[in-house]
């Protein structure tokens, strides 16, 4: 009934989704399986993709030729660049998203690409054979074989949700959890945990009362994820978001179902996300504060769907009820569909090698939040980085591994795999210890040339990275010479209280200074601002950021060039570390379990102290 397929991929969320596309666009024939064909790429949580640290994730994804970022442009119903106040390592860029049009543009681009079939199914376990992974088992029973299984399981292994003092099994609300997986790799030895996450209640924008709320509008300028020509939202089009706040009234009312709470009854036993609490945690920890900050989020544009951000709850239904109606502007307000919590199985990452295979099966490998992260943008990165490797392995290709200095995808998997994680992992930008280099803006020229090499990366891609990277070293080379009259940028560096000049000075030399920006300051340089008419906005703006932050940007890099000498000294996988004496226990014990591949991942170790590393090194060195 079924090919041999190259690769075979379970589950069809984020990491599902990019998982396939890579491999697919690779050239490996993939079978995409999920348990429903209409939720494929459903987004499971807030409509929403990007944030802060998040946004520069989907923007590395897209550089590197995924189609989070494409698919994020044509469902987007409202743009923003967050922290723009701050310097452009933390701008990050979030969009608000249509939830079933980007569902059904993600399920279009993956039939329209080439080497994907689909199946729906449940996988409920891995053929193996000499200690490889061959293929799946399904619950119709069908066994089909491949070269590599990626699985990408969210929140279904084992799933079971909450509300109040109901339960019962799923992986998200009306969809059934997924069985087998995680029985049969714990009896092949892997070790395998609970963690939790939930949701708020979805409830009908007609019966809310915006004129209570504060209107939150889109961004005037919408510059979007992909770096392709995909056409993006028009500022205007942009629908409005809302906030509103609890009171200690609303947080009365919820306390009314602590003895009715899941979560504080000792029925469920994951660990939760510390950054995304549920509202009774958020009160619970946080119980000096007398109001917490609700976002009111469209659903997208042809429905009265609203989602209540920073609600999420497992409350009983009539106590989610009365303490939303208790919230400005949701006096009247109807639900949709009560919040609830989800525990499910997780295998902790430590288990896992760089390209996201298991260590103790070849060809598998794992993506999401089987790993212990929570995100779809998190989820999606793994997921490409996960198909990609699948190919790379079938293709006895060497991995593509990432490191902490060229992308956030880098850290996220090294922080998996060296230091683990006990609770829902989430990607910030002080992660980051090289973010003035990981930024949003230069996530092409970062990745871009490393996937075209791969063959991922498509030539159109590669074209537009090789004409901004010319352009800004043209427009840099153009500041260095502009020589500027005090007489033509007084002026402007009146209106922004800066220094007036008092002797001629390069135009770079000028864009130093903090508030002064290169669009403006072109204005009243006529050489300049016929130098720079020939380039678009985001070469502009890169040679700009390149200019202002070249010496921190040269810091960092020093920086790295330094670290770099660790991750070259490689530890062979064969390494006896029972015989370096000097070791102390807790390193002894981290070593072992984790096996790190260089003396820099050593050293990244949560326990390992640098007095070991030095040990380590040292005995290497003999």
């Amino acid at each position: 009934m079924f090919p041999e397929y190259d690769v075979i991929v379970v589950g069809a969320g984020h990491a599902g989704c990019e998982a396939a596309a890579a491999a697919a666009n690779l050239g490996s024939k993939v079978l995409l399986i999920t348990m429903n064909m209409q939720t494929i790429a459903q987004m499971s949580c807030n409509p929403a993709m990007g944030g802060i640290a998040k946004g520069q994730i989907v923007r590395e994804i897209d550089a590197l030729g995924g189609y989070s970022g494409i698919v994020t442009d044509k469902s987007t119903i409202q743009f923003r660049m967050l922290n723009r106040s701050k310097g452009p390592a933390m701008w990050s860029p979030r969009a608000q998203n249509d939830r079933m049009l980007f569902a059904a543009t993600w399920r279009e681009m993956l039939e329209q690409t080439p080497n994907v079939d689909f199946y729906q199914d449940m996988v409920r376990s891995i053929i193996i054979k000499d200690n490889r992974a061959c293929g799946v088992i399904t619950g119709l029973g069908h066994e089909i074989r491949s070269k590599a299984v990626v699985v990408t399981s969210g929140t279904f292994l084992n799933g079971i949700i909450h509300i109040g003092e109901k339960q019962f099994g799923g992986g998200r609300v009306a969809e059934k959890a997924a069985t087998g997986i995680t029985e049969q790799l714990i009896e092949l030895g892997f070790q395998s945990d609970r963690l939790k996450t939930g949701t708020p209640p979805r409830v009908d924008g007609r019966s809310l009362d915006y004129s209570k709320m504060e209107e939150q509008k889109g961004d005037d300028e919408v510059s979007g994820f992909s770096y392709l020509d995909t056409p993006k939202i028009k500022p205007e089009q942009q629908h409005s978001c809302h906030i509103t706040y609890t009171s200690q009234q609303v947080h009365d009312t919820l306390k009314e179902g602590f003895d009715r709470s899941p979560m504080f009854a000792g029925r469920i036993d994951g660990v939760g996300p510390r950054y995304c609490p549920s509202i009774e945690d958020k009160i619970n920890r946080f119980a000096e504060r007398e109001r917490h900050q609700l976002f009111v989020e469209p659903e997208g544009w042809n429905t009265v769907e609203i989602y209540v951000n920073g609600f999420s709850t497992s409350l009983p239904e009539d106590v989610q009820i009365k303490a939303l109606r208790q919230v400005p502007g949701f006096e009247n307000c109807r639900i949709f569909r009560p919040g609830y919590a989800i525990e499910y199985d997780y295998f902790p990452p430590t288990q896992l090698r760089y390209s996201l295979e298991t260590k103790q099966i070849d060809g598998l490998f794992f993506a999401g939040q089987i790993n212990g992260t929570t995100g779809y943008e998190e989820a999606a990165c793994q997921g490409l980085m996960a198909g990609i490797n699948a190919h790379q392995k079938v293709r006895e290709l060497d991995p593509l591994i990432l490191k902490r200095s060229e992308a956030y995808i880098g850290v996220l998997i090294d922080d998996l795999i060296s230091k683990g994680t006990d609770e829902p992992y989430r990607m910030f930008t002080s992660r980051a210890e090289f973010r003035t280099l990981l930024r949003q803006d230069n996530a092409d020229l970062r990745l871009t040339e490393l996937s075209y090499k791969l063959g991922l990366a498509s030539q159109e891609r590669m074209d537009k990275v090789v004409e901004k990277r010319n352009g800004v070293v043209a427009l840099q080379k153009i500041l260095n010479q502009i020589s500027v009259e005090p007489s033509q940028v007084n002026p402007y560096l009146e209106t922004i209280n800066s220094a007036p000049l008092t002797e001629k000075q390069k135009a770079n030399k000028i864009l130093l200074r903090p508030d002064v920006d290169l669009q403006t300051l072109s204005q009243y340089i006529p050489a300049l601002i016929e130098a720079i008419s020939s380039y678009n906005e985001e070469t502009i703006q890169q040679a700009e950021i390149q200019t202002k932050y070249e010496r921190y940007i040269e810091k960092e890099q020093e920086i790295v060039v330094r670290m770099s000498q660790m991750e070259e000294l490689v530890i062979p996988d064969t390494f006896d570390y029972d015989k370096v004496a000097a070791l102390s226990n807790e390193a002894l014990q981290k070593f072992k379990k984790i096996r790190p591949t260089t003396l820099g991942q050593a050293s990244r170790i949560s326990g390992v102290n640098p007095s070991d590393v030095q040990i380590l090194m040292v005995y290497m060195g003999r």
